[in-house]
């Protein structure tokens, strides 16, 4: 059985990396988050160790290191900006990282990584759970199944409603999130150019705390792209559904919705990770210089 550590146990993504952990076969032997409102782990592991002081965590996962008895992989849900530290953190006590997006906030972090991956022999997975939607897979494969000379036309929109919280949270700091492009919007970015090829151009309309508007020019797309946590720029007819989050993408006029569908994808994101199929440095690259520069415009 493969032993986990978690570092952002708290936070909103935690509970399906939890769910993930424990669906696999897995055990959760140590978790990490400042604040302690984790009482989500009960319905878990709830026999895992838990710190609330990184110190006092750091010293456990060396000491069960020291014991001959290891952590395997270490789970990162914390903040944008410290998955960097968090990621070095579990090479250097030997462990498998399995990280949340954006695995980075700039290209020149996964180049340092790939360095410490050689190092210490051990793998940086990160969660592009886009590419295990069966929609999206199937996409892919008719766009490779295609013309190799046609250049789609094509419109994304994705909207997740959030509240006034969100800009009183790390999330609205952009030294922090990297921003909405970044925050909402890179395992998008991650599958736009999995499927339609290198980036070529960017340009942004658009960009403010809520809401980021620009074109993608890939080798085999032109994208004009919307990313908002704003809920009033939700269809009145998706409204009415209960709904507060909407994706479509829009291929040549015939639309994809994809909303449905993301329950599972990381229970499935760790199970190839853990057969050795994980997503890596160079697989998240293209989006991590995406993202890059979209700040940068």
């Amino acid at each position: 059985m493969k032993k986990f550590a978690l570092i952002g146990a708290a936070g909103y993504i935690a509970p399906r990396h939890m769910k993930a952990i424990k669906d696999n076969g897995c055990d959760l032997v140590a978790a990490y988050d400042p604040y302690d409102g984790v009482g989500i782990m009960d319905s878990n592991f709830p026999n895992a160790d838990f710190f609330t002081e990184f110190e006092r965590f750091d010293r456990h996962i060396d000491k069960l290191k020291r014991n001959s008895n290891p952590i395997d992989y270490v789970s990162i849900c914390s903040p944008n900006y410290l998955h960097d530290a968090h990621i070095r953190f579990g090479l250097k006590n030997g462990c498998d990282v399995i990280c949340e997006k954006p695995l980075v906030l700039n290209p020149w972090n996964l180049d340092a990584l790939m360095d410490l991956e050689n190092e210490t022999n051990k793998k940086v997975n990160t969660i592009l759970q886009l590419r295990l939607h069966p929609a999206i897979i199937d996409l892919k494969n008719k766009i490779s199944s295609g013309s190799k000379d046609t250049i789609y036309d094509i419109n994304l929109k994705y909207v997740t409603s959030r509240g006034k919280w969100y800009h009183h949270s790390w999330k609205g700091d952009l030294e922090k999130s990297g921003g909405i492009a970044t925050n909402i919007g890179v395992h998008f970015f991650d599958m736009l150019t999995w499927i339609f090829g290198d980036l070529e151009k960017v340009e942004i309309s658009m960009q403010n705390n809520e809401t980021a508007i620009g074109k993608l020019y890939l080798e085999k797309a032109r994208i004009n792209w919307m990313l908002s946590i704003d809920y009033n720029v939700i269809p009145e007819e998706i409204k009415a559904l209960g709904k507060r989050t909407y994706r479509i993408l829009n291929i040549e006029g015939q639309e994809l919705e994809f909303s449905d569908g993301f329950t599972e994808l990381h229970t499935e994101s760790y199970k190839n990770i853990l057969d050795g199929n994980g997503f890596g440095l160079v697989d998240c690259r293209k989006a991590i210089e995406i993202v890059s520069k979209i700040r940068s415009l």
